[in-house]
This record gives C-alpha cells, sequence and structure tokens, in this order.
C-alpha cells in the first residue's frame, strides 16, 4: 500500500508539474498538450472505438510475433549453448543482428512481404527472437557444470539433464532475455507500423505517424500513455509473477 501511495504522489506530482508548464506559456502548447487535452483525446478516441480497434490490432501482432520468436529462439540459444560450431555460426550471428536497430528490418521485410501482415510479423520476430538466443545461450552457460555432474552421478544423462537440470537453472537468464524480448517487440512493431500503411489494420504506430502529419499532439502524447500503460500492464501480470516464483525458488528474494 505505501508504494502503490508512493507512486500515485509522484504521478499526481508529474502531472501538476506537466500541466504548470503550460498554463503558465513556458512550454508551448504546439510541442506539450495540456494533459486536459490528452484526456479529451483518450476520452474521444474510446468513445468512438478508434483507440480500442487500433490497441487490438496492434496487439494481436505483437503477440503472433514475440511469442513466434520466443518459439523459435529458445531452440535456438539452447543449440548456440550446446554445441561450439553452432555458437560459432549462429551465436555470432545473433549477437551481431541484435544490435541492428529494428527499423532496419522495415526495407526488407517490405521487399520481400510487400505491404501485408506477414511483413508486420517479420519485424517483430526479428526483433525478438535474437535477444532471447543471446540469453538463453548466456544462461546455459552460467549454470555452474558441476549441477550436471551431480545429475549423471545420481543417473540422470542426456536429454533429462538438460529438461531437468540444466534449463530450469537458466531460467532466470532465460526470463530476463524474453522480458528484454518484449521491448524489443514493441519498438519493431511501433517502427513498422509508423512506416508501413496497410489496409488490413491500422495500429498504434498509425496513430502516432497520424499525428505526428496533423500536428495533433494531445493524440501523440495520448497514444504514448496507451503504449506506456500497456508496457506496465504487461510486466506486471506476464513478468513479474515469474520473476517472483524465480526468486522464490532460488531463494534469491528479498525479506
Amino acid at each position: 500500500m505505501k508504494r502503490f501511495l508512493t507512486a500515485l504522489l509522484f504521478f499526481v506530482a508529474l502531472l501538476w508539474l506537466w500541466h504548470f508548464l503550460v498554463d503558465s506559456g513556458r512550454w508551448s502548447a504546439m510541442l506539450l498538450p495540456d494533459p486536459a487535452d490528452v484526456g479529451k483525446y483518450l476520452i474521444s478516441a474510446v468513445k468512438d472505438g478508434t483507440l480500442l480497434e487500433t490497441t487490438w490490432v496492434t496487439m494481436k501482432r505483437l503477440l503472433i510475433g514475440y511469442f513466434a520468436g520466443i518459439v523459435v529462439g529458445i531452440p535456438l540459444g539452447l543449440l548456440t549453448a550446446r554445441f561450439l560450431w553452432a555458437h560459432d555460426t549462429i551465436g555470432t550471428l545473433a549477437l551481431g543482428l541484435q544490435t541492428l536497430p529494428s527499423v532496419c528490418w522495415v526495407p526488407l521485410a517490405l521487399m520481400w512481404f510487400g505491404q501485408t501482415e506477414a511483413a508486420m510479423f517479420f519485424v517483430v520476430i526479428m526483433g525478438t527472437m535474437w535477444s532471447v538466443v543471446i540469453s538463453t545461450d548466456n544462461g546455459v552457460r552460467s549454470v555452474p557444470p558441476i549441477y550436471a555432474r551431480a545429475a549423471r552421478t545420481m543417473g540422470s544423462n542426456g536429454w533429462h539433464t538438460w529438461l531437468r537440470v540444466i534449463l530450469p537453472a537458466a531460467l532466470p537468464f532465460i526470463v530476463s532475455g524474453v522480458k528484454q524480448g518484449w521491448a524489443f517487440a514493441w519498438r519493431s512493431l511501433m517502427a513498422a507500423e509508423i512506416y508501413v500503411t496497410i489496409l488490413t489494420g491500422f495500429g498504434l504506430g498509425h496513430l502516432l505517424h497520424y499525428g505526428r502529419e496533423l500536428h495533433a499532439m494531445d493524440q501523440v502524447i495520448g497514444v504514448m500513455l496507451v503504449i506506456v500503460a500497456i508496457g506496465l500492464l504487461a510486466d506486471k501480470v506476464l513478468f513479474a509473477p515469474w520473476e517472483a516464483f524465480l526468486h522464490r525458488r532460488w531463494g534469491t528474494q528479498r525479506n
């Protein structure tokens, strides 16, 4: 409760400072609109269905591409951790491509898939997969070798050792990579939606783009706040329970 009140007071103070800067003329409303104007835009966008429809389109693209990236990334990470040739080839490729900005995949996606949903999914998968590969590889390599040796002395071998010993011990690293992949997936999708317009659905990135084109800063700030809210909600619902469970499991939780 104390933490909630602290966060609430912080955001109230932030809103007050925002309103003060705009209302006093110290910050132009053309650059930063008043919080009340942003609130009015969000209410009107919810009422006419624009915000809900675009959020649904974006979340559908994000979740499909994100989980596809995880499904491909974790096995590749295990492969690079298990075999030296895979680490020297796929691992090096993943390390290089992970540093590539997400927007760089957009022209390639357009050339390969055209202005279709497949182009969106491709960009999100590329933004997610490589960070998951790297985190899985690092997680497995960080497991103390004595764990596997102890398991083998008790009769474990092969896949049993990997699935029941090494993989559970590497889970904290893998979850961190999956969480990082979520952030990269968001950035990738926003880049794709801002630069690619397809008729199968307009997402939050398109609202950002049109708000910039129309100089509607209340729309731009409002959509940004929606993205932040979705990110916080995902962290509390998807990732925080997993992290809490792993901390309890390995005895690393704070008192």
